[in-house]
């Protein structure tokens, strides 16, 4: 079957050669013409046939085998001993908030720390989880949360904090640490922006009782979209796949749904304790959930991804630098840089001006010539309409801030040396 996969592929190669779009970082650059995107899909023949693969001898379209498959390479690969699979980072954070207040007993109103600066989705499954999220505002030397207020904001009613690193760079891991411990509280890791970072050799998601990802083709690794919650907590990961499964009991995967025993060897069974008849127990329902699975041709990319992650890795860490070095002849600009302690698995590339008008006229300067850029995300997320009745955006001025003088460049793997050597010669005809 994948030798006809394979020469299928190539047949339409030689018809149309952008027959399969995501495919771009396979494309030429012309300079001056080709955009340098920030990020994308990093594939090749291989994603492109287990997609054609999944499809036409799959035994499960939605999520089965390959997605089971997946979960258990992305465990092994990462320390975990459980991970579910889900259709978006966003939706992993959702369902992973919502697992760990059910496993640790969390009730409505209980708080939760989080940075005011950072990415929408790591506040709003807080909210909907009927929890209250505190803010602390940022640290402008590593634009990570601000380490002192973390401590000054546990009270009470504090269960956890989430850490999403910025643009996967690590904070001081050991000091957030220490202050969980003290506190009894709870660390989780929104490690979206983050895969593969490591502190004092150890992944940052070895910290962290729970974590996310995301496989966004903005993301380390893409299947299109995607997400997953991680654990060493096999009942934090249950739930979790219980909430995005429509809140069922069952745990079955793919053709173990069509055993008439199931995985549990007793299916069929009095599974509901206010009723004496036999149940199936693929429909008890022990959760109000959602359907947030994914497809199994995702977990088919997935499992080809996470073959090349060292490459991709490496090609990021050498990308920041080389990006991060061009910039830095700028001035009045400051490229981030990493810990001692660190190895960081760069999302991007983060630029701080000295003011907001060398940032609009730089960010201008290389937009207008094909050279995509990015805001450090929502900056302050109290800004926002939608999220400005939780805090006073006031009470976090760096946070404001960062709108005012920070943006990031791509480091991905899509980015040749031919872009580089691009963004070079664009840099060197800026006039700050």
């Amino acid at each position: 079957m994948y030798q006809l996969i394979d020469k299928f592929i190539q047949s339409t190669k030689e018809i149309d050669d952008d027959i399969f779009p995501f495919l771009a970082n396979k494309k030429e650059f012309v300079e001056g013409k080709s955009s340098v995107y920030y990020s994308g899909p990093y594939w090749d023949d291989l994603e492109i046939r287990e997609v054609i693969y999944s499809i036409l001898k799959g035994k499960w379209l939605s999520s089965g085998e390959k997605v089971n498959k997946f979960e258990i390479e992305f465990s092994k690969k990462f320390n975990f001993k459980y991970s579910v699979m889900v259709n978006s980072g966003s939706s992993a954070n959702l369902v992973m908030f919502a697992a760990l207040k059910k496993h640790f007993g969390w009730k409505d109103g209980d708080e939760i720390i989080v940075c005011a600066c950072g990415f929408a989705t790591t506040v709003a499954p807080i909210v909907q989880c009927g929890l209250k999220p505190v803010f602390v505002d940022i640290d402008w030397e590593d634009l990570n949360w601000d380490l002192n207020q973390v401590e000054q904001k546990i009270f009470s009613k504090t269960v956890a904090v989430i850490s999403s690193p910025v643009l996967g760079n690590p904070y001081n891991i050991d000091k957030i640490v220490d202050i969980c411990k003290a506190k009894n509280i709870h660390l989780i890791a929104d490690n979206c922006d983050s895969l593969g970072s490591k502190w004092n050799e150890n992944y940052l998601t070895d910290y962290a009782v729970a974590s996310s990802c995301s496989f966004y083709p903005a993301h380390h690794i893409c299947t299109v979209e995607g997400g997953m919650v991680s654990s060493n907590i096999k009942e934090v990961v249950d739930l979790a796949r219980s909430f995005a499964w429509w809140g069922r009991d069952c745990y079955c995967v793919g053709q173990q749904n069509l055993l008439s025993c199931g995985t549990c060897g007793k299916r069929f069974s009095n599974w509901l304790p206010d009723y004496d008849g036999v149940v199936d127990h693929k429909y008890v329902f022990s959760n109000m959930g959602y359907n947030l699975k994914p497809l199994d041709l995702q977990g088919a990319i997935g499992s080809v991804q996470l073959l090349k992650f060292g490459e991709i890795h490496t090609i990021r860490r050498k990308n920041k630098q080389f990006i991060g070095d061009i910039i830095s002849k700028i001035p009045g600009t400051r490229v981030v840089g990493e810990r001692q302690e660190a190895e960081t698995s760069w999302f991007g590339v983060p630029i701080i001006c000295e003011n907001k008008e060398l940032k609009y006229k730089l960010v201008a300067y290389l937009e207008a010539n094909k050279i995509q850029t990015r805001n450090y995300f929502a900056g302050n997320i109290l800004l926002h309409p939608g999220y400005s009745h939780l805090d006073d955006a006031s009470k976090y001025p760096q946070a404001s801030q960062v709108l005012d003088k920070v943006f990031f460049l791509g480091c991905s793997p899509t980015i040749t040396f031919k872009m580089i050597d691009y963004i070079d010669s664009v840099i060197g005809k800026f006039d700050a």
